[in-house]
């Protein structure tokens, strides 16, 4: 079949998705109410649904008044007897795969329930539904001319049990329709492999001969793999690689700090970013808007969604509210349901509605990635809007960052250290740090109310990184790849320390 009718296919099949998502548009609420009680009905047998009584559960009040918020150590015995093989624990089909979560550096991991329902009806659905967004929104888009280039964190899976773990990507990897490989570089035996410094150049070697038209991956990482491109290659941009290149798909980690090194590689004005929300636990959002940052809540994948507002996350007075109670503005934790088998459960991370007709978000942060040692209630999206607008005045690149609080010692008042590596560094760090404090203190009043006449905080102390200062310290945790990321903020001086030493 000719590679242009293969293209008019493809997107005439992805098009029709959209009458579907027009309905969770139209009656959000309605949605979400009638998947909450697919989910009870499907489960009611088990032993979550026989100790909760989910068979009688009439209304949205009834669950929530019945079964628990939980976390991931509530759940993790439960876990391990599922992984052991056991079934009808917390869902009434065998879960045959775990993703292994790599989300932060923490040593300890977790071991998320992937379901065949999870995989088809979230996963894979929020895939075809990226695509049928972007073709949506772009008639002239020929992606199916070429390959998309997806760059994961993926190591092999391992077996044991009857049941298999690893990283989501292996899984989605494994599972992946046999005519998903054709249209995706690198093959399956290049992206699973072990080694993440051998499996780059193997990527690199194996992707400038292809046709690529679209990229996915985590923004850090995938910067990572476009300069070794260039380097092997002796190119100055990418377009002189992939010339038909026309979109990235990016996620897992904020993309401002990165935008300006990306338009650099992409010369081209109507090269286009699109961004995603997924996890290990479920995908959950979608930009549905050529350049537009917002991400459109995906209802519709077996994902029941309630929310604790962060002004009371925590606190004796914590409140859960379902979707039709979120207000615009207001930054909320995440808490879910989902076809895996997971019951109001507190993923860890924290968003901000920007509309709620349709209910669209930004990911602000993680609800314990954040510096409140001073009441200051700096958050993820408070530190990447400040960092933009300072790297902006002063000509700066940043590879990565972390910060954490100085705590006061005696008469001492408190600050936040920051050790930031730089691409390219400001010309005076002392101007840098000025302006960056200014720049938080203008998108975050708590953080200014401390800082006014250094009343409770210090100016901020900055440390310049090294070259390949937080590669090398991944490596060490053997975190080198896709899914794998730097906390940027923490209330404990844990990860601070670690790279300061690292530093010296």
């Amino acid at each position: 079949m000719p590679i242009p009718l293969v293209n008019s296919i493809a997107s005439w099949f992805l098009k029709k998705r959209f009458h579907q998502i027009e309905l969770f548009l139209k009656y959000p609420i309605e949605v979400q109410e009638e998947l909450l009680q697919s989910l009870l009905q499907q489960a009611k047998g088990t032993e979550y649904g026989k100790r909760y009584d989910f068979s009688s559960i009439q209304s949205y009040r009834e669950y929530a008044d019945r079964v628990p918020i939980s976390q991931y150590e509530d759940i993790e015995p439960d876990i391990e007897r599922s992984r052991c093989g056991e079934a009808n624990i917390f869902w009434h089909k065998p879960i045959k795969w775990f993703a292994k979560s790599s989300g932060t550096t923490n040593a300890k991991s977790k071991f998320i329930p992937v379901s065949e329902e999870s995989l088809e009806n979230c996963h894979y659905a929020a895939s075809k539904d990226l695509l049928c967004m972007y073709l949506n929104n772009n008639p002239d888009a020929q992606l199916f001319v070429g390959k998309g280039l997806r760059l994961g964190g993926s190591k092999e899976l391992y077996k044991e049990n009857g049941t298999a773990f690893g990283d989501l990507s292996a899984i989605l990897i494994d599972n992946m329709p046999f005519w998903a490989e054709f249209s995706s570089t690198p093959s399956s035996e290049i992206s699973l492999m072990a080694d993440w410094e051998t499996k780059m150049q193997a990527i690199v070697d194996e992707t400038i001969n292809e046709n690529v038209t679209s990229l996915a991956g985590v923004p850090s990482w995938m910067l990572v793999l476009l300069n070794n491109v260039l380097e092997t290659t002796c190119k100055k941009h990418i377009f002189e690689i992939w010339p038909n290149l026309e979109v990235y798909f990016h996620g897992g980690v904020s993309f401002d700090p990165y935008i300006d090194q990306y338009n650099k590689l992409f010369p081209r004005e109507n090269f286009r970013y699109y961004e995603i929300y997924n996890a290990s636990e479920g995908f959950f959002a979608i930009q549905d808007r050529n350049a537009n940052k917002e991400l459109l809540l995906m209802l519709d994948y077996g994902i029941f969604y309630e929310f604790i507002p962060m002004d009371s996350y925590g606190t004796p007075n914590e409140r859960i509210i379902p979707l039709s109670e979120v207000q615009v503005g207001k930054n909320y934790a995440i808490v879910i349901t989902t076809n895996a088998g997971l019951w109001r459960y507190k993923i860890g991370d924290t968003v901000r509605f920007t509309s709620i007709n349709p209910y669209r978000i930004k990911v602000t942060g993680r609800t314990k990635h954040h510096i409140n040692a001073f009441g200051e209630e700096l958050i993820i999206e408070n530190a990447e809007a400040a960092l933009k607008k300072t790297m902006q005045m002063t000509a700066s690149e940043i590879v990565d960052y972390t910060a954490a609080p100085i705590f006061m010692n005696g008469r001492e008042k408190g600050a936040h250290e920051w050790i930031i590596e730089f691409k390219t560094p400001p010309k005076d760090v002392t101007e840098f740090t000025q302006l960056l404090d200014r720049s938080l203190q203008e998108v975050n009043s708590d953080y200014e109310a401390k800082r006014f006449n250094n009343t409770t905080l210090n100016a901020p102390k900055i440390h310049c990184g090294r070259e390949r200062l937080f590669y090398d310290w991944l490596k060490e945790k053997d975190k080198l790849g896709g899914q794998h990321k730097v906390p940027r903020l923490s209330n404990t001086r844990d990860y601070l320390e670690e790279l300061l030493h690292l530093n010296k």
